[in-house]
């Protein structure tokens, strides 16, 4: 049975976070489709992974057997992160924009999982495997509004995503979650409301048709 790797990064609980929301809705769906398969979840909020440290960073050009012990170890925690990306059969990210980019801890996770020679480089490790990404944010920074050159969600990950893991990115943008909690905002809540609910369909509608291409 197929394999989601489901990583949440909201500082936010599910009662209080548009990302969550979303992607919790993904993974039923998911789930209805995989019943026996397996989920691997990381919340990063709850359990942040190691920020990368030199260490870590150095034994990733250094064969295994030349390590010093304290590369070992931090590499020993690159790794298992990394094995979880290449076991998963598609990849579920919530990915929040606070102060116009992604959370640090989606930060931290994405600086130990790209490896030179192994996840990037010239034959990607998970090269091809779908990931969904639930890109939440406060305002509207879609083409044409005047937010737009502060989009740094969706471009960013794109180019870490695609480009560096070649992996197969799909995107789900809530946006105006602000509106109800900002009074200058409240003549935008029923557009809130309509693009939550149409990413709450997306999930859903994502999930199945993604589980079942997996399933064929």
């Amino acid at each position: 049975m197929a394999t989601l790797l489901h990583i949440d990064s909201s500082v936010f609980p599910a009662s209080a976070s548009a990302s969550r929301a979303v992607t919790e809705t993904f993974r039923k769906a998911w789930q209805e489709q995989h019943p026996e398969g397996t989920v691997i979840y990381r919340d990063l909020s709850a359990h942040p992974v190691p920020h990368i440290t030199a260490h870590a960073h150095t034994a990733g050009f250094a064969a295994p057997d030349a390590h010093t012990p304290e590369q070992a170890a931090a590499f020993a925690e690159r790794v298992k992160l990394i094995e979880e990306l290449e076991r998963a059969d598609a990849v579920l990210i919530g990915a929040p924009m606070y102060n116009y980019t992604i959370p640090s801890t989606l930060k931290a996770w994405l600086d130990n999982v790209i490896l030179h020679g192994r996840t990037s480089g010239e034959n990607p490790s998970a090269n091809g495997t779908p990931v969904t990404v639930v890109a939440s944010r406060g305002g509207s920074y879609a083409p044409g509004t005047p937010k737009e050159p502060y989009e740094y969600v969706q471009n960013y990950l794109t180019a870490i995503l695609a480009d560096m893991l070649a992996l197969d990115v799909d995107f789900i943008v809530p946006e105006l979650t602000a509106a109800p909690h900002v009074p200058a905002m409240a003549e935008l809540v029923p557009l809130f409301e309509t693009s939550r609910e149409r990413a709450l369909q997306d999930a859903a509608t994502k999930a199945k048709t993604l589980a079942e291409r997996l399933a064929a």
